[in-house]
């Protein structure tokens, strides 16, 4: 049985192109602030596809973020911080007890912010002004010399912070095979292999891989790995997640092969990089 393409990519390329009415949620409530905070804690949310006025970047306190785009999927774990410009579509799953802080720019604040979410490394100096800005709500604030000269500083750093994106996305294409493909690879993690996967998408192998290579620029394996990777760092991030169980779900044989494979990408090892999200 064939596959389609991937939902999540369809709404947002009909949130981009302008059509669906996807809305424009305005952070700033009415505020005449050009900065401000917005803190979020609690269960579960997910949004649909929406957009703002002004660019966010979204600090993960604690927990674990996903954003989703028509340019590709991004994983925000704790200590990392999700930059979505002003006017991109989106949506994003704040997974369980998690914890964020986005901060708020006008456009005015940041030069060259680009048109597309990049998840960044936040450094020891980025995390303590994020923190810091807490003081400034976002929600009916009103225009403050101080917040302003806070905000346009901030700005500055995240601007140079950009040209340093983590390896934490995966990405989309307009191919439609390609799409299928990924979108299918993606809720079958655990098990497929290419010979299913050419089977659900009806191509052939050589066809599904020149397929990959042109509108990915990487291998369906490469794909596939760093698919696995990514849900298993989101998994790790739940109550009750052993390693091993993670390892099985997402499709690797053995604990070891999981270490050493997420070592290489997340440069920690499985258990280490748990017991780091479960106390940030």
């Amino acid at each position: 049985m064939a596959v389609h393409a991937e939902p999540v990519k369809d709404r947002a390329a009909s949130a981009n192109r302008g059509l669906g009415d996807p809305p424009l949620i305005d952070l700033r409530a009415g505020s005449s602030a050009n900065g401000g905070s917005l803190v979020y804690e609690g269960d579960r949310l997910a949004t649909g596809f929406h957009w703002h006025d002004v660019h966010q970047i979204e600090y993960a306190v604690h927990g674990v973020v996903e954003v989703d785009t028509i340019d590709g999927s991004y994983l925000l774990p704790p200590h990392q911080a999700a930059w979505i410009p002003a006017g991109c579509a989106h949506q994003a799953t704040l997974h369980a007890s998690v914890r964020t802080i986005s901060v708020l720019f006008d456009p005015t604040l940041v030069t060259d912010p680009g048109d597309r979410v990049r998840i960044i490394a936040a450094s020891p100096l980025i995390r303590e002004l994020v923190t810091y800005s807490v003081r400034w709500p976002i929600r009916g604030a009103k225009a403050d010399p101080v917040a302003d000269d806070f905000f346009r500083t901030l700005g500055h750093l995240v601007g140079e912070a950009l040209d340093n994106e983590a390896p934490l996305s995966l990405p989309n294409s307009d191919d439609p095979v390609v799409a299928a493909a990924t979108a299918y690879t993606r809720e079958h993690l655990s098990s497929i292999t290419i010979g299913e996967l050419c089977d659900a998408v009806g191509v052939s192998e050589r066809t599904l891989r020149r397929r990959f290579d042109e509108h990915l620029h990487m291998t369906w394996r490469s794909y596939l790995l760093r698919a696995r990777l990514l849900r298993a760092m989101a998994m790790l991030a739940e109550p009750n997640r052993s390693v091993i169980d993670v390892a099985i779900d997402v499709g690797f044989e053995s604990a070891s092969a999981f270490a050493r494979s997420f070592g290489r990408h997340a440069g920690e090892s499985p258990s280490s990089y748990r017991r780091r999200v479960a106390v940030s």
